[in-house]
């Protein structure tokens, strides 16, 4: 895991620490192996200017984040949490599928990001929300999903506004505007991530059942033969 304090990140993970020493410089923002390549059907989201304007805004030194996505729109920056925004880490396949079930409803979703290198998907909400989110998490079940929860004292490397197909870091639902600080978002996040969770994880489960049938059914044909 890089640690960094802030600023141009072209190869961290997702999720930094706060953490001592100077931010990595210049690079370009790192394409994807094929093998780690996104899903054919998801669509790369471009910002907006009134998005971008909000986000850049939430940097330690906004005028350099505008600088640097002025010289270069594809490259990460890395951002800290807590001030305008709180994000929601969940790993890829259950994060993708949230997102999926989160955008067919049409129900209140922010901005969404995604790193598919070490596969992990961002939610982000209203800063502030980690008792409220948690609490309703544990309303929809007893026994929690894994996620982690970045507030303040996180470092968050975000996409640039405009990036392509191949890169690491993509938005699925790119800032269009400053978010509202809504509730709902919270609620409809903790709810949908529950459901999808367990849904994953039975569909795994029953796989690895039916994985084992045709096993079980050529030892019993072998037996009734003998």
């Amino acid at each position: 895991m890089t640690c960094s304090r802030r600023g141009r990140h072209p190869t961290s993970p997702l999720v930094i620490c706060p953490a001592q020493g100077q931010p990595e410089q210049g690079g370009h923002t790192a394409a994807i192996t094929p093998q780690d390549a996104q899903p054919k059907w998801v669509d790369v989201e471009m910002m907006t200017k009134r998005g971008m304007s909000w986000l850049s805004a939430t940097a330690e030194d906004p005028v350099d984040c505008r600088l640097v996505w002025t010289a270069d729109p594809r490259h990460p920056y890395a951002l800290p949490a807590g001030r305008y925004f709180d994000v929601v880490v969940i790993e890829e396949r259950v994060g993708m599928e949230t997102y999926e079930q989160l955008d067919r409803c049409a129900m209140p979703l922010g901005p969404v990001m995604v790193d598919w290198a070490s596969r992990q998907t961002g939610f982000f909400l209203p800063s502030r929300s980690r008792e409220r989110f948690e609490r309703m998490v544990k309303h929809e079940t007893t026994e929690t999903p894994k996620y982690r929860y970045l507030s303040k004292g996180s470092t968050v490397v975000v996409p640039g506004p405009m990036p392509l197909s191949g890169d690491r870091y993509a938005w699925l639902r790119a800032p269009m505007r400053r978010p509202e600080a809504t509730i709902a978002r919270t609620a409809a996040l903790a709810a949908m991530f529950v459901a999808t969770a367990a849904l994953v994880s039975r569909a795994d489960r029953y796989r690895r059942e039916y994985q084992d049938i045709p096993a079980a059914v050529e030892v019993s044909t072998d037996a009734q033969r003998a």
